[in-house]
């Protein structure tokens, strides 16, 4: 292509003096004038308008004239902007100038306000100081008008009370009673000591006159009803004549000692508090259900205190009993009468459970009184924990008690209590762990006969130590305090180590007899005991025990813990169990390799005939008709094979599984080292090892996978090794040797040694160690 003449060359730079004041691209500004090349836009330009075509240079005019034109347009535009900039700042400066003026014209205006504002305040304080005086005598004036408002308040209630008794205005007198309970509570905030106290008497004195007329005539008519149900209500054929009339004073009789619900309170002072044994802060029962409670506390405490033979304190389950049947009883009774008139009165109580709520009360209080007294006696302290906790399951399960609510294990929660059950728990849990390991059927299993259900090969004494471990949690789980629960969660885990403790003290015992049925048992019971709390880690209940744990820093259940611990337990990582499970992986794995080590000792001694065989004078495969089992490989695998029975018959599914792969592994590295490195072999020495190894060997664990060779690597590619015809030895051979002699050697120009082993299906071994077998081979050429 021919030179750009000079009209090009000015058409492309006053284009490129066109495009720069608008490109934002300051690296290719710099680069195009830094190299003397055009930027990347101007070519495009260029190739978009003009092309590679001569003919169209024609068009380089008409371009000029156009860029020309923009570029006059934009100068106009830069000058217009430059032209304005000034005027803007101007008038910026005027309106600040101003706005300054005003600023300090303001400020003057204040400072006069100010010294007027004064001047008058000095003028006026005279006045002030003479005012003083009378608006503080008016002030008081106001407060004894007011005082005397609520003392006139007071005796006009008092007698719209004594007027409404008197003309049996029941009503009139609840509402008047109740609104005297609102001003006194109105007054709990002020100071005066001597009204609060007045109003107080004059309300307590016509509340009980109240109360007691309505409590009568209530009591009354719960007789009628055939209230307190001692025994199950029997359902009647017909209804008493009087239903209807009964019912509706029932209705009234219940709304009116609702109304006097709030004062009731006051009187009683029942603002919620902690109770004496240790519940938390709980709202006053609702006044019907006070009064309904009144027979049933009579008999419970004639009953069950003084000197009575129903109060004996080696029958706890008497008293318990009886609270459960009267919460049974009266509960149709409380949901058919009681809660309608409730609801209908705009209270929003549940009868039913305000009547069980009552009648806990009378439990909770004979426990918290008889608990102490039996601290010194573990067999009758061991009956209350269990009579306790089963009253707390037919409480919630039965009843339908909320939840939400206290029952009884608050009682047990005291600090004496709590510390003299978990020293019963550890002592029982001790004694039981003595009795269950000197039991004579303590290492065998109870469902050896039931293939089934014998997978995991568990001893007897592993399966109830376990299940007295579940039996605690089943107690401790429905405690309402986490940290309790920790508590036992800790007893749990030292009742684990000191199991795993006395496990280990047996195994030593047997470990002279590492094959025999109790050392095997000792070892499914670590393997029980490790998968079952393996699987308590991830159960929801000790997950959310873990969650306390971390949240509350219980360093004597989690240690001393860093960061990274601590985050994990709180991330649900990591389990509380992780010590327990790390010490039994020990025990178990210390104990399976003591196990497998007497396997291969025997197996070793069996085997010692077959490792001097005459590899390198037998017959060739040619010269036999059928190929056989090695003679002196007859007792090798006669031991193996019996060991694997016994072993699959005495150790759990888990534990076999491992054993066997273990054995494998441990067999082929004794086999490739005593037999297969430890001779020389000729053909026929080559070919009868392979058949004794994939023939024979190799089936005998062909039970328990699809390909049991690949757990006799070593073994299985010396095979190959030395079963490889003449030539194909020799190749590989020279392609070892080249390789060791010259480890340079290019790739591409002669095969890698790595892969002509894999092209034979050798990956294990390595090419220093299958030279070391071509050598063993006894058939060479010139040989």
């Amino acid at each position: 292509m021919a030179a750009p003449s000079a009209e090009q060359q000015n058409g492309q730079s006053d284009e490129s003096d066109l495009q720069s004041p608008i490109s934002t691209n300051d690296e290719d500004s710099e680069t195009g004038s830094g190299d003397g090349a055009l930027p990347d836009y101007v070519v495009d330009l260029i190739e978009k308008e003009i092309g590679v075509d001569l003919k169209s240079l024609k068009k380089v005019s008409a371009l000029l004239e156009k860029l020309t034109a923009e570029n006059k347009l934009l100068e106009e535009q830069v000058l217009t902007v430059s032209s304005s900039v000034p005027l803007r700042v101007s008038a910026a400066l005027s309106a600040a100038e101003e706005s300054r003026v005003s600023l300090e014209g303001l400020l003057q205006q204040e400072r006069v306000l100010s010294n007027t504002l004064i001047q008058h305040l000095q003028g006026a304080q005279p006045w002030a100081d003479s005012l003083g005086r009378p608006l503080e005598q008016l002030d008081n004036i106001e407060k004894h008008m007011k005082y005397l408002q609520c003392l006139s308040r007071i005796e006009e209630l008092s007698d719209s009370i004594q007027q409404c008794l008197m003309t049996n205005s029941i009503w009139e007198a609840v509402v008047a009673v109740g609104s005297m309970a609102s001003l006194d509570v109105g007054l709990k905030q002020s100071g005066c000591s001597h009204l609060q106290a007045f109003l107080r008497e004059t309300l307590c004195f016509w509340h009980k006159i109240i109360k007691d007329r309505l409590a009568g005539d209530f009591e009354e008519l719960l007789i009628q009803l055939h209230w307190p149900f001692i025994s199950p209500p029997t359902q009647s054929l017909s209804p008493p004549a009087n239903a209807q009339e009964l019912h509706s004073q029932l209705e009234l009789l219940v709304a009116q000692l609702l109304s006097l619900q709030t004062s009731d309170d006051l009187i009683s002072e029942k603002p919620p508090s902690v109770s004496r044994v240790g519940l938390p802060p709980t709202t006053p029962l609702s006044l019907p259900v006070q009064i309904m409670l009144l027979p049933l506390s009579k008999r419970f405490r004639y009953h069950f205190t003084g000197n009575r033979q129903t109060n004996s304190l080696n029958k706890p389950e008497w008293f318990l009993t009886q609270v459960l049947m009267w919460m049974g009883n009266s509960s149709n009774f409380m949901e058919e009468k009681i809660q309608p008139i409730l609801d209908r009165n705009g209270a929003n109580v549940n009868a039913k459970v305000e009547l069980c709520r009552g009648l806990l009360t009378l439990a909770q209080e004979k426990l918290a009184s008889d608990a102490p007294r039996l601290l010194y006696d573990d067999a009758l302290f061991c009956h209350l924990v269990d009579e306790i906790l089963q009253f707390e399951r037919e409480l919630r399960t039965s009843h339908s008690y909320p939840s939400t609510l206290p029952g009884v294990l608050h009682v047990l929660l005291e600090e004496v209590v709590l510390q003299k059950w978990l020293t019963v728990e550890r002592k029982m849990a001790i004694e039981k762990v003595d009795a269950m390991l000197s039991a004579e059927g303590a290492w065998s299993s109870q469902y050896k006969d039931i293939s089934d259900m014998d997978e995991l090969k568990a001893p007897d004494c592993a399966e109830t130590f376990m299940t007295l471990l579940l039996v605690i949690t089943d107690r401790y789980r429905a405690l309402p305090c986490p940290r309790a629960q920790l508590r036992f969660l800790a007893l749990q885990r030292e009742l684990v180590d000191d199991f795993r403790i006395r496990l280990t003290q047996v195994m030593k015992e047997e470990s002279r007899n590492p094959l025999g049925a109790r050392y095997c048992a000792i070892l499914n019971a670590a393997n029980y005991i490790s998968t079952v709390l393996g699987d308590w880690g991830d159960n929801v209940f000790f997950l959310q025990l873990q969650q306390s744990a971390v949240a509350l820093g219980e360093e004597e259940l989690l240690g001393p813990l860093g960061v990274t611990e601590s985050g994990r337990l709180a991330s649900l990582e990591g389990s509380l169990f992780e010590g327990l499970l790390g010490l039994l992986e020990r025990l178990r794995g210390d104990m399976l390799g003591r196990l497998l080590e007497a396997v291969m000792r025997d197996v070793q001694k069996k085997a010692q005939p077959y490792c001097r065989d005459r590899w390198l004078s037998l017959p060739s495969q040619c010269d036999q008709a059928t190929m056989s089992l090695s003679s002196l490989a007859c007792p090798l695998m006669l031991c193996l094979r019996d060991h694997l029975l016994q072993l699959q018959q005495m150790l759990c599914l888990p534990l076999f599984q491992m054993g066997w792969q273990d054995l494998a592994e441990r067999l082929d590295l004794f086999l490739y080292q005593n037999v297969i490195l430890y001779n020389h072999f000729n053909e026929g020495g080559a070919a009868q090892l392979q058949f004794d190894m994939t023939r024979n060997l190799f089936p005998l664990f062909g039970h328990y996978c699809k390909r049991p060779e690949n757990f006799f690597k070593h073994v299985k590619e010396a095979c190959v090794i030395l079963c490889l015809n003449v030539g194909s030895a020799l190749l590989l051979r020279d392609v070892l040797r080249q390789a060791e002699e010259e480890p340079g050697t290019p790739e591409g120009k002669q095969p890698s040694p790595v892969s002509a082993l894999n092209e034979l299906g050798v990956y294990r071994l390595a090419p220093c160690d299958v030279l070391i077998l071509l050598n063993l081979r006894a058939s060479w050429p010139g040989k």
